[in-house]
């Protein structure tokens, strides 16, 4: 359990009243909380996404009356709350992200895999499942995790009610990704930052543009690949027009072809938020749609 958890570099949180009372059934609940997964953005530090983890580790059942300039803690103190849910924290390391999966390596597959496996570790196998995934590089991941639980036998009981998905997913946007792996390198020096990027625009310039006519029969884009994804479960697609790396005509189109393939998928536009900051933006909306998403989903299941 801990060598799996700790080989992955991932987090998992059990709300403390299921320390207490353990993590079986939800008491007074009707319904069985889900297990969140949150799937971080390339270069997300586990810091950035604990935030998120506040919003599922308390169960809230009543609107909060006012608290929109509140941060999430502040905001979520005025529901009222029972026990909340197990959520797994976990980002992909970014080397993989714009390197390794850009030459087709498929390097994440076996990530998902380990990701999957950590459930049969903690005895969360059978609780439903809630997938929030951040950006480019959690879709990267959350796209082998699908194929996993649709094609691998030891995952095809798992149990998946939604997914939310933050600032994703988006199509080739050369800028977008020079933009986010800049990021990610700010800690470095100049030279390394600089070779990098040089490195990562070859890459994609050769194999996805130039290449692409090849490149496109050997491996399929993630973009793509989630447009015809199988999964049927409820998604909830939070973005904004403001948004310099993922453009929100791709998760337009994206949410677009899931309704037409019969998916309940709901957008929510924050208009002016950057990329992967709509939660700092607009606490009180952005928790409102994930707790409300979440009952509808456990609810309809």
């Amino acid at each position: 359990m801990e060598t799996r958890m700790k080989e992955l570099g991932c987090v998992v949180e059990f709300p403390s009243s299921s320390l207490e009372e353990g993590t079986g059934a939800e008491k007074g609940n009707e319904y069985s909380l889900p297990v969140v997964i949150l799937l971080g953005w390339a270069g997300c530090k586990d810091r950035h996404l604990k935030k998120y983890s506040t919003i599922y580790l308390q169960k809230t059942e009543t609107n909060p009356q006012s608290c929109a300039y509140a941060g999430v803690e502040a905001c979520l103190s005025q529901w009222t709350c029972f026990q909340g849910c197990v959520v797994i924290r976990y980002t992909a390391p970014w080397r993989l992200v714009f390197f390794s999966e850009s030459l087709g390596l498929r390097s994440m597959q076996n990530l998902a895999k380990k990701l999957l496996e950590l459930l049969f570790d903690y005895r969360l196998e059978t609780k439903p499942l809630l997938f929030h995934v951040f950006s480019n590089g959690g879709v990267m991941l959350y796209r082998y995790v699908v194929e996993l639980l649709h094609a691998d036998q030891q995952f095809q009981h798992l149990r998946v009610v939604g997914t939310v998905f933050d600032s994703a997913p988006g199509r080739k946007n050369l800028r977008g990704a020079l933009r986010a792996l800049s990021i990610v390198l700010k800690p470095y020096g100049a030279l390394v930052k600089y070779s990098l990027l040089l490195t990562f625009v070859t890459l994609v310039v050769t194999l996805r543009m130039l290449l692409y006519p090849v490149t496109r029969f050997l491996y399929e884009s993630h973009y793509d690949v989630m447009l015809k994804q199988p999964s049927r479960w409820p998604e909830l697609y939070l973005y904004s027009r403001a948004d310099a790396v993922i453009l929100a005509s791709d998760v337009e189109k994206m949410v677009e072809v899931r309704q037409q393939q019969q998916v309940l998928a709901k957008a929510v536009d924050f208009m002016d938020s950057d990329h992967v900051s709509h939660l700092r933006s607009y606490p009180t909306s952005y928790v409102t749609h994930c707790i409300s998403f979440m009952y509808a989903c456990i609810r309809s299941a």
